[in-house]
């Protein structure tokens, strides 16, 4: 499944979607254009609750991604809708308990199938293969930190972001 240009269409997902899954669009959408595939791939996120949006990228985001050179967008958080699940061929959720608000949005078992930890794509992850024990993939949340906690959630996102990458790479070959 593609969008109508032909397009991978990636989706990453947090709560409010103004750090981590923004900051995992910035890191994605970097390494993807790295990988030659920035023109087969879109990437966009959201957050599973609505507190947040309208508002920008919080400002500890903006600066831990500024600090390792990533360009840093000008966004509007928004909360994830039962389409956008439709609408993509991965979800890419933050924490277990967004897996399990995005599984019961989605419409079919085919959407739910779409949902994947983010961390699943890190090698160092540890392996799930139960759902139960999905927290161990969480990224943790650096909302309630200072500096370090946006650095060590930025450092998670990157060490699963080139398995996100060799994945899609592989469903566009198979596609």
């Amino acid at each position: 499944m593609t969008d109508d240009q032909g397009r991978y269409r990636v989706m990453t997902v947090c709560t409010g979607n103004i750090c981590r899954s923004p900051m995992a669009e910035v890191v994605l959408r970097d390494r993807l254009e790295a990988a030659g595939l920035g023109d087969r791939v879109v990437v966009d996120s959201t957050g599973v609750s609505d507190e947040e949006h309208g508002n920008p990228l919080d400002r500890r985001a903006r600066a831990a991604l500024a600090a390792r050179g990533y360009p840093v967008p000008d966004r509007a958080a928004r909360q994830v809708r039962a389409g956008d699940l439709a609408e993509r061929d991965l979800v890419l959720a933050m924490t277990a308990s967004h897996a399990r608000a995005l599984r019961r949005l989605a419409a079919d078992p085919a959407e739910a199938e779409r949902v994947v930890m983010f961390r699943t794509f890190d090698p160092a992850a540890p392996a799930v293969a139960d759902a139960r024990d999905e927290h161990l993939l969480d990224v943790d949340d650096p909302w309630y930190g200072g500096p370090e906690n946006f650095e060590s959630c930025l450092d998670e996102i990157e060490a699963a972001a080139d398995g996100v990458v060799d994945a899609v790479r592989a469903a566009l070959a198979t596609g």
